[in-house]
């Protein structure tokens, strides 16, 4: 799975604000991920967030399954 940082992700699960899309902020063995509607910062390790990203919607607005 190709992520790059900046890229705006839609999860497979919502977060608690109701919100599904989070922007990446870090990439590594950890994924940090900015909530776009309440601005909370999650982290998750990278199987967890691999496995969770339901799709990829770059900043130009294509998407990538």
């Amino acid at each position: 799975m190709q992520i790059n940082l900046g890229d705006t992700v839609k999860m497979k699960k919502q977060h608690p604000c109701g919100c599904d899309i989070f922007k990446i902020t870090r990439i590594g063995m950890d994924f940090k991920l900015l909530c776009t509607k309440c601005g909370r910062e999650v982290m998750l390790d990278r199987r967890s967030a691999e496995k969770a990203i339901k799709k990829i919607i770059n900043g130009n607005g294509e998407e990538n399954v």
